[in-house]
């Protein structure tokens, strides 16, 4: 519903400017619903620069994602997103030099070879936009490793309270260059409903993550893909075509191995065993 709203008005509504309300909108509620309870504590980090860093990283990841959903088919988009795991993957092994055993490589391959099923020449998805959804999982990927290394010592909610203000911050610095009066004031309301959308969605997504680790509930993510194409049938008409839909099946079969792996491994959290995208 995110991806599809954000698609809705990206036709209307700057990017940035839909930025900064949806992450004012995360910041707000983040601070209104877990400062009282937490007090000052909330604000302290051993890592400010690495906080900071994964907020930049993260708005870089939601620009790309505004503007890959305005040019993009919201169904193939989710697909190439959920590639992220396998990217990460691949980072493990060169940057971090972390052991990826011979099966989890060919999963790799098998959804890299998705991937080239989606964006083959003369497809729905292929041309000059495919550099966005490609920059938007190069962005997430680096978040998803800062990420894994910052929860060992951060407290999540404390990362994601900083993670709404620095968008908000960032945001805001462009938001005179960039503020467009708007049409009609529904738009205003579809701008707020991303914001919730948004909020309420990285909510639930720490819920689940202080009750289950990622590889028990990453296979339920590439569930995402099925609601994405049908909220794209439904809002903008359009249906992936035949080849498409096998290049979903490859990317969603060895993406949910891969974390069904990483389970029957007993692997500790690692950049690897991630968390979902946000957007």
């Amino acid at each position: 519903m995110l991806d599809t709203t954000t698609k809705y008005i990206s036709f209307s509504v700057p990017a940035l400017m839909a930025m900064w309300l949806r992450y004012l909108f995360q910041a707000v509620a983040t601070t209104v619903v877990v400062l009282p309870t937490r007090g000052l504590a909330l604000l302290r980090t051993a890592h400010p620069r690495f906080q900071f860093l994964r907020g930049v990283l993260l708005l870089a990841t939601s620009l790309f994602a505004f503007y890959s959903v305005k040019y993009m088919p919201v169904g193939e988009f989710t697909a190439l997103v959920m590639i992220t795991p396998l990217v990460i993957t691949l980072l493990a092994a060169r940057v971090l030099r972390e052991r990826v055993s011979p099966l989890r490589w060919l999963l790799v391959a098998g959804g890299f070879a998705g991937t080239l099923v989606i964006v083959r020449p003369g497809g729905q998805a292929f041309g000059w936009t495919l550099l966005l959804p490609l920059g938007l999982v190069t962005s997430n990927a680096w978040f998803q490793v800062l990420t894994s290394r910052l929860v060992r010592t951060e407290d999540p909610v404390t990362m994601h309270f900083y993670t709404g203000w620095v968008g908000t911050l960032l945001a805001s610095l462009a938001l005179p260059f960039v503020w467009t009066p708007l049409a009609s004031w529904s738009l205003w309301g579809w701008l707020a409903l991303m914001g919730l959308l948004g909020t309420v969605g990285h909510f639930l997504l720490i819920l689940a993550y202080m009750r289950a680790p990622a590889a028990t509930l990453t296979p339920f993510l590439y569930v995402q893909i099925g609601f994405a194409m049908l909220c794209g049938w439904l809002v903008f008409s359009h249906v992936p075509d035949q080849w498409s839909v096998t290049g979903i099946a490859m990317i969603v079969v060895c993406g949910a191995a891969g974390a069904w792996l990483t389970r029957l491994e007993g692997h500790a959290p690692d950049p690897i065993n991630i968390r979902p995208v946000e957007s």
